[in-house]
């Protein structure tokens, strides 16, 4: 592409001139030049208010106010700026600010409202176009033409997408309106970048050609699809190195600079629009795009060196005003930009009117009071200003004024931006939608009581250890106390209204969830993606609750895979040469099989087959056909003859058997066609006249096309493994999803009690949550189908989550210095490569056989005593879906080691070995459900105390399991007593602790094996009024499991699950009538 070497020279060919109309008569001076730049850039950071951009503006202008002297004695200065083209600071800058201000917009938003959003930019350009244009043309005193006037409408057309929002993030407003106004604004900078393209290929007299209409709609087309395409594929490249586990961060930073540039000069290079494949990649970019942690410091580096570059376009913008002679600055200019200026907010305010029905259907929540804060949006920048020099350079006819362009663009730029963004902020606050609703005050303030208690709590603890008993701990507290009021509204927010907000704070808890799920490792990239993209799908949707079927409704129906693959399956030819015997003693027959069953007969089919190919062309081509027809005929008889006697060889040795496979059927059937073919070309010989034959004849000549269909049977194999592959990983993708969205709902349960603000309100929650938990398991996705894949996935997380825990005690043992760092940089690697390795992971692995799974009984330790103990004892049991295992209220018959399948367990609330009426406030017959996958074990507990089943076991799918009777576990005690019981109580122990305690014991190491080896953990049993003293020195924590026990000092009991606090010295057992009351007090040393 051919540009101007300047936006300032009136004619071509000629040298570049200033913009002041002065000639280059004097020595340049670069290395102040270089000063100007970077005291620019200290003044812009050490003055970051919303004014800086005025001042930056003014402060050149103010240098040439005094008179010509000052401005010529400047120009050495500057000279290096004067002579850029106006293109180059086009592509030295705005490259990088539309894919900051493309980073920042939700792309799951946006997509909701693709449609919405695209309209709204589409008619607020074409608005302000054609209006602004009109005033332009009417009322500039400068004698434009209309060229001119076209394309400084363009320019004021545009809304800057970083400062129309800036004012509104500030104030917390909702993300959904932000992005819809940043939206527009890309649009609406895109198509005006693609104007100004068109107008600067046809400004370039060698290209004239593409005035052809032909020439503007592929210029179009690459200008836009071609462009998305670039775009999107760059974004994937991108996504592909920034998520490397070995890059490191200044890789990444410089990598992620340096693409957006390559990316906008080659997609420039191929004469499509570098400012929308700009776009598209920030839109394609989120947060999983990066490495965890990363896009923090990526992103602050890019808005660092976008900052910098709003610096140096207003200091540049402004010196090159001020170079402009003073003359052509009247009072007609003043009242010209006060025209502008009301003339836009005009017509933003138009657009508004004309958009409400597309916004009101965009969202509940719009409203009149929205619309007028959306009106003083119409912020004009920085794109602005980069374009308002090719209004001069894309000209025919040059103007006496060029500065005045750049002039108008700066002002009304500088008017938008204090006038429109304080209006903004005004009306915003005005309007009520600064106020925290009062569910969100609700929230806050259960958020702060929350905080106060750990602050409390805190200081309690400290105020224990020996190091800091001389604090000021009443100073501690006067400082440590959190001093946030928030308003106190009289009314009382329903129960609608509630439900509403606790359902965006559910939604926004499970948006978390999958993305410390993605990062942790657990759940993948493109399953978090896809989730979080159906979470915000459905936020907009007032009253919705995302289910498990929203989100296959979200991925799509993919059925028609496995239907196809199913197809293939049934095509595919299979040889049976097992079930065949060799026939006696007939010679003859016995050399017919070994050529039937022998692969060099399959390879000659095929071979028969595709050298018809040449054949079958010259009979279709009727010249060819009319000077060949002898030599035809006898390929044709040739051709069926060989197909004759394949079938007959193959009819020999199959006999009945022959037509169970579909493909003889299809090849006996080319037989018979061919035989009919051939007596009806012979009939037509004979009898030329015959019109009906004639025709019959043609259409068996064209029924020749059969022949080549047996060639697919090489390819069916081929089709059925890539069908298997995508089955595969369609399944993988939604096993991930399924898991995703199930540690979701967990993490969502546990923090509805904080944010439901009502009993009544949590109820609802829990129930809809509960709901959706059974509609999960009941809809199959876990285990109904890919048993193989599923092994496969859970084998792979496993691994990954052993190599986590080790790359994690590594360093913990670099931080403490315990190896050198060059040391553990290459251990690092070594681990990294471990996990980067799991990228080739299979993605089927056959379950393990029954045998197998004993070992993975954890009390059993993998030893072989006990598992060829109970490997003779145990019985495999089969459960169709439906079944009851095992009844609430029911004496156990054993436990059951699941193999496959799944099981929910339903029962009231845990009681723990303690009546509900020893319980205060905890009387509600709450149901609760939980859910037993392979490896899971049912009924260790009930076994264990020899009591009734506390909850009642249905098989979700069909299920097998390894039952163990209630005997053979006690002769097991017997055999192995002590050990084997302590073991099953431990591993129970275990497991409540962590269930219940897991913040407490987030930094133990509480693992089955090493609480056996190295006694972190043990289980002590009380019973008819058993004491036991607790030593705090050697003692952690201390925690009921099961049953209750009673302070011996102060007579406070204490109910399982509970952390018994370390002012308890003593305690004993609360009910003397219970020989095991209190079973399990865990020890954690």
């Amino acid at each position: 592409m051919v540009l101007n070497s300047s936006f300032w020279s009136p004619k071509e060919g000629t040298k570049p001139d200033l913009l002041c109309g002065r000639p280059p008569g004097f020595l340049i001076m670069k290395d102040r030049f270089m000063m100007l730049i970077c005291g620019t850039i200290v003044l812009g950071g050490r003055f970051p208010t919303p004014a800086h951009p005025v001042v930056l503006r003014m402060e050149p202008l103010a240098w040439h106010m005094p008179g010509e002297h000052s401005a010529v004695e400047l120009h050495p200065v500057v000279y290096p700026l004067l002579i850029t083209p106006s293109f180059s600071l086009y592509s030295y800058f705005l490259p990088l600010i539309v894919f900051v201000a493309a980073l920042d917009v939700d792309f799951y938003i946006v997509k909701n409202v693709f449609w919405q959003v695209l309209l709204t930019g589409l008619i607020s350009f074409s608005a302000s176009f054609i209006i602004i244009g009109y005033v332009i043309l009417k009322f500039n005193g400068e004698s434009w033409n209309f060229q001119s006037c076209l394309l400084l409408s363009i320019t004021l057309s545009i809304t800057d997408p970083l400062h129309s929002v800036s004012s509104l993030k500030t104030l917390g407003l909702s993300k959904m309106y932000i992005d819809m106004i940043r939206g527009e604004s890309l649009i609406i900078c895109s198509v005006a970048c693609i104007f100004f393209g068109i107008f600067r290929v046809k400004n370039n007299d060698h290209l004239c050609v593409f005035l052809d209409k032909l020439h503007i709609v592929v210029g179009l087309s690459l200008d836009i699809f071609g462009s998305i395409i670039c775009g999107y594929w760059c974004a994937r490249v991108i996504q592909f190195i920034l998520t490397d586990i070995f890059s490191n961060t200044l890789t990444n930073v410089i990598l992620c600079f340096s693409m957006v540039y390559m990316t906008f000069y080659i997609v420039e290079y191929f004469g499509m629009s570098g400012i929308v494949a700009l776009a598209t990649i920030g839109l394609n970019l989120d947060s999983l795009s990066f490495k965890p942690r990363m896009e923090f410091i990526i992103t602050k580096f890019l808005i660092m060196f976008s900052t910098i570059y709003h610096h140096l376009i207003y200091t540049f913008f402004g010196i090159v005003v001020g170079c402009g002679e003073i003359k052509y600055l009247r009072f007609g200019t003043v009242v010209f930009v006060f025209i502008l200026f009301v003339t836009m907010n005009f017509v933003r305010l138009l657009t508004v009117i004309l958009l409400t029905p597309i916004l009101m259907h965009s969202s509940y929540e719009y409203s009149w009071r929205w619309g007028i804060v959306i009106t003083w949006s119409g912020i004009k920048g920085v794109f602005s200003l980069l374009l308002a020099p090719d209004v001069y350079n894309l000209t025919e006819q040059k103007v006496e004024a060029p500065q005045l362009f750049i002039f108008y663009v700066q002002v009304i730029s500088l008017l938008t931006m204090a006038i429109n963004s304080y209006m903004m902020t005004f009306s915003a606050r005005t309007l009520g939608f600064c106020a925290l609703s009062l569910p969100r005050q609700m929230a806050m303030q259960t958020v702060i009581q929350h905080i106060q208690e750990v602050i409390q709590n805190t200081m309690t603890l400290h105020r224990t250890e020996k190091m800091l008993t001389n604090v000021n701990w009443t100073l501690v507290e006067e400082k440590a106390k959190i001093e946030y009021t928030l308003p106190v509204t009289e009314q009382s927010p329903t129960d609608e209204v509630l439900i509403e907000e606790a359902r965006l704070h559910v939604a926004i808890i499970q948006m978390s969830s999958f993305e410390k799920q993605c990062n942790d490792g657990i759940l993948g990239v493109e399953a978090a993606r896809i989730l979080i993209g159906a979470t915000k799908s459905y936020c907009p949707i007032q009253g919705k609750f995302m289910s498990i079927h929203d989100v296959s409704t979200y991925v799509r129906a993919r059925s028609w895979l496995i239907k196809f693959k199913n197809v293939l399956t049934y095509l595919e030819y299979h040889k049976e040469r097992g079930r065949f015997i060799l026939p006696g003693s007939n010679r003859i027959l016995i050399f017919v099989y070994h050529i039937v069953f022998s692969e060099e007969f399959e390879y000659a089919g095929h071979i028969k087959t595709l050298l018809y190919i040449y054949p079958m062309i010259i009979h279709l081509w009727p010249m060819a056909r009319q000077l060949n027809v002898s030599a035809l005929i006898s390929m044709n008889h040739y051709f069926v003859f060989l197909c004759a006697l394949e079938a007959t060889l193959k009819l020999m040795i199959l006999k009945r058997t022959y037509f169970k496979q579909h493909w003889n059927t299809l090849e006996f059937l080319i037989v018979l066609i061919g035989l009919v073919d051939i007596f009806c070309i012979y009939f037509v010989r004979l009898r030329t006249g015959n019109l009906f034959l004639i025709q019959f004849t043609v259409v068996l000549g064209y029924l020749r096309v059969i022949r080549f269909l047996p060639i697919f049977k090489i390819a069916i194999p081929v089709l059925i493994n890539v069908a298997d592959v995508q089955v595969k990983k369609h399944l993988s993708l939604m096993y991930n999803i399924t898991k995703g969205y199930v540690k979701s709902q967990e993490d969502a349960r546990l923090l509805i009690k904080q944010i439901s603000g009502r009993e009544s309100i949590y109820q609802k929650l829990y129930e809809i949550l509960e709901t959706n938990n059974k509609n999960l398991i009941s809809s199959g996705l876990i285990e109904h189908e890919g048993r193989d894949v599923v092994t496969a996935l859970k084998t792979k997380q496993a691994i990954r989550n052993v190599i986590a825990k080790a790359l994690k005690n590594l360093t913990f043992l670099r931080s403490r210095g315990i190896i050198d760092e060059h040391e553990g940089i290459e251990m690092n690697k070594v681990l990294l490569t471990k996990i980067k390795a799991l990228n080739n992971f299979p993605m089927a692995i056959p379950p393990p056989t029954p045998d197998k799974y004993l070992p993975n009984i954890i009390w059993m330790e993998n030893k072989d005593v006990l598992i060829e103990f109970f490997k003779e004892r145990t019985k495999l049991a089969y459960f169709d879906y439906g079944d009851v295992i095992c009844r609430e209220g029911e004496m156990p018959q054993g436990i059951y080691l699941i193999i496959s399948g799944m099981a929910s367990l339903h029962s009231s609330s845990p009681t723990f070995g303690i009546d509900s009426s020893l319980r205060p406030g905890k009387e509600d017959r709450t149901l609760f459900t939980e859910y037993c996958t392979s490896g899971d074990v049912i009924g260790e507990l009930s076994c264990l105390l020899k009591r009734e089943v506390k909850y009642t076991a249905i098989c979700e799918t069909a299920l097998q399991a390894f039952f163990i009777s209630l005997e053979d576990l006690y002769e097991g005690f017997d055999v192995f007593w002590p050990s084997l019981e302590y073991k099953i109580w431990l591993k129970l122990a275990l497991s409540t602790a962590c269930q219940y305690f897991e913040s407490s014991l987030a930094d133990e190491d509480l693992t089955f094996q090493k609480c056996v080896m190295l006694n972190h953990a043990y289980v002590e049993t009380l019973s008819s009024y058993n004491e036991m003293t607790i030593d705090n020195v050697t003692m952690k924590f201390v925690i009921i499991v099961y049953g209750s026990v009673i302070n011996s000092k102060t007579e406070e009991p204490y109910l399982a699950p509970c952390i018994i606090p370390k002012t308890c010295e003593q305690v004993r057992s609360a009910i003397p009538t219970e020989p095991v009351a209190v079973h399990g007090a865990g020890w954690l040393t």
